[in-house]
């Protein structure tokens, strides 16, 4: 597949597909109805995806974790401001576990890109995993985007619950929007980054 049709068949499953099922989903079946809606276009492709490949796509289980993580802070009675906040929740997980991943001997975004390169051509993954071993400058260019995304969602994270608990509801169309800027720079970002670190290489 094309490098940027990938990335844009990647930001459309895990972004816009999961966002516009929750808006249909929330005046029906409420809040948390509408985050397991949010999770079927992601289930839906995994399960083509290991049809297909035979394995499942990194990024979209890393949505999905944020989501059911979502689902449970939810579940557990969270206060007012938090549960009006919705959907921000899962940028706010999902940039956690970036972050988190950065403790780990692979960060999270070395699996992310593990994933795709084994949907361009198989074997491939078993030539990145010598590669993370042996080149150093791979691994730090992993780290640092992991750092990025990560820090990138937590901080659209509070901007987000900011607007849900602070700014008049004729602004609430600020949140989405900021939504789809945050993961369409990201995904920029990343492309941008990946083809200045292959030139250096």
């Amino acid at each position: 597949m094309i490098p940027s049709l990938r990335y844009a068949t990647a930001f459309v499953v895990n972004v816009v597909l999961p966002t516009a099922a929750y808006h249909l989903a929330l005046p029906h079946v409420g809040l948390m109805g509408a985050l397991f809606a949010s999770a079927l276009p992601l289930i839906a492709w995994m399960g083509f995806d290991f049809l297909r490949f035979r394995h499942t796509d990194a990024l979209s289980a890393v949505v999905l974790a944020g989501i059911t993580l979502s689902l449970l802070i939810l579940a557990s009675q969270p206060a007012n401001w938090l549960r009006a906040a919705r959907e921000p929740l899962v940028s706010g997980v999902i940039g956690l576990l970036f972050l988190g991943s950065l403790a780990l001997r692979r960060p999270l975004m070395f699996y992310l890109a593990r994933s795709t390169l084994s949907r361009e051509h198989k074997g491939r993954e078993v030539e990145f995993d010598a590669m993370w071993t042996s080149r150093p400058a791979l691994a730090r260019s992993i780290r640092l985007m992991s750092a990025v995304w990560g820090i990138t969602l937590v901080g659209e994270t509070a901007v987000r619950l900011w607007i849900a608990s602070s700014v008049d509801g004729d602004a609430h169309w600020l949140s989405p929007c900021l939504r789809y800027v945050t993961y369409g720079g990201l995904t920029a970002w990343t492309i941008a980054y990946r083809r200045l670190y292959l030139r250096k290489q």
